[in-house]
């Protein structure tokens, strides 16, 4: 990031019924660490909400959490609620337990990338900030 360029916005969501946040809540600090501003919508949030929180931050992306396996049900709805609003350059991204025929059918409805167990929260951050411009930067390519 350039000096007196805007920092990259994303919204951190847990969708659906998930009890379980941590591994949202390492993802929302590290993506924070690498200057990145961050706003952890906390659990069990509708599709509904997260698209909402989403547009009133003006958010430059959405990454979404899932563990309970709703995750093709979820992360296309937040993708048809992005449609609706017109909002299609906000870039969704994913994690959590995806089975990777699901990861592969979810990149193809247009989530941007998944990110299983493991992978690390260096390499998401690296990931965003490749894949996402600041609102000053313009928008990159499509991924």
């Amino acid at each position: 990031m350039s000096a007196g360029s805007a920092p990259i916005r994303v919204v951190v969501a847990k969708v659906g019924l998930d009890g379980h946040d941590r591994g949202a809540k390492v993802v929302a600090r590290a993506l924070r660490d690498a200057g990145m501003e961050v706003v952890y919508t906390g659990l069990h949030n509708s599709p509904e909400q997260v698209v909402a929180t989403a547009l009133a931050e003006d958010a430059d992306a959405i990454g979404l959490s899932i563990l309970s396996g709703a995750h093709m049900t979820l992360f296309p709805r937040v993708l048809a609620l992005l449609d609706e609003a017109d909002a299609r350059d906000v870039i969704v991204f994913g994690g959590g337990i995806i089975p990777d025929e699901d990861a592969a059918r979810l990149r193809e409805a247009g989530v941007a990338a998944i990110f299983g167990p493991g992978a690390s929260t260096q390499a998401i951050a690296e990931w965003v900030r490749e894949h996402v411009a600041s609102p000053d930067q313009g928008r990159p390519a499509a991924v």
